[in-house]
């Protein structure tokens, strides 16, 4: 089954300082940069080794962003492929829905995840950092609390990534929290961020991202790791795409190490902004 990462899409993590998040309300800050949105993108097999015992994967993904620094931020995203291994297909669905308070430091989430139409697992809580740690309530898939070393959340890690691409950063590491697999576990997160540059007149993604056709993007890439502080891990998760400066991306690569997926961007739709009063 696809592993899904919302920090891989909403970019989650530690790098910056909080300061941000205790703006004003009435001042522009760097979360009042991010753009409320609907993206659509087809997702392919890109490659796949013969671990990974699949012949082929198609789908896609939507994602939703909406909200503002002030009210906070709600995230609605759906994963759906088919999975061939040779011998069957198979249907994979994760939904999940976050909230994410900048302000008061805290994460709501729900994840779904089905097969064939069927609920194989679910997890929701709430996160909330407290006296330097990150505090988990879990409700699902069982109620326990969990205590993780501090990190940041998606959101917040998305406006970090925009604030090293605007300072010409380069590089830098993270550690998150998205409330992804169990819940249970912080990731540390490498981040590359290459030249700012335009879009070609042959790129194909042009066209749906019509809004953005001759905005400036960045080239990102993030590796994830088990936070286990084992020398030299390879990474378990590896996403690269293109930014830009409102937090839209597109042209998505997907590496699970034994297979890897691309992400097209097929529509794209701006969402009203909310004003903070």
């Amino acid at each position: 089954m696809v592993r899904l990462r919302i920090a891989a899409v909403l970019l989650a993590s530690i790098a910056a300082s909080p300061a941000a998040a205790l703006t004003p309300a009435a001042a522009v800050t760097p979360a009042d940069t991010l753009a409320p949105h609907r993206a659509v993108y087809d997702l392919t097999l890109k490659e796949a080794n013969e671990r990974a015992g699949i012949a082929g994967i198609y789908g896609r993904m939507v994602y939703e962003f909406k909200g503002s620094s002030c009210a906070g931020y709600t995230t609605n995203f759906r994963f759906v492929t088919e999975v061939d291994t040779g011998e069957e297909k198979r249907l994979s669905d994760q939904q999940t829905t976050t909230f994410e308070d900048l302000n008061q430091r805290t994460f709501r989430f729900t994840t779904k995840s089905f097969t064939d139409q069927q609920l194989d697992k679910e997890v929701s809580g709430d996160a909330a950092e407290r006296a330097g740690r990150i505090k988990v309530a879990l409700a699902a898939p069982q109620k326990r609390d969990v205590d993780l070393d501090l990190g940041r959340f998606p959101t917040e890690h998305m406006i970090d990534v925009l604030e090293s691409a605007r300072a010409g950063k380069p590089l830098f590491e993270s550690r998150i929290f998205d409330g992804s697999e169990n819940a249970d576990k912080t990731l540390l997160a490498t981040t590359v961020i290459g030249k700012r540059s335009t879009g070609q007149p042959t790129d194909p993604e042009l066209a749906a991202a019509s809004p953005l056709a001759k905005s400036e993007f960045w080239p990102v890439t993030i590796a994830y790791f088990n936070d286990d502080k084992v020398a030299d891990a390879p990474p378990v998760y590896r996403m690269a795409f293109k930014l830009y400066d409102n937090g839209i991306i597109r042209d998505l690569t997907m590496d699970y190490s034994d297979y890897v997926l691309t992400g097209k961007l097929t529509k794209l739709e701006m969402l009203p902004p909310e004003t903070c009063k």
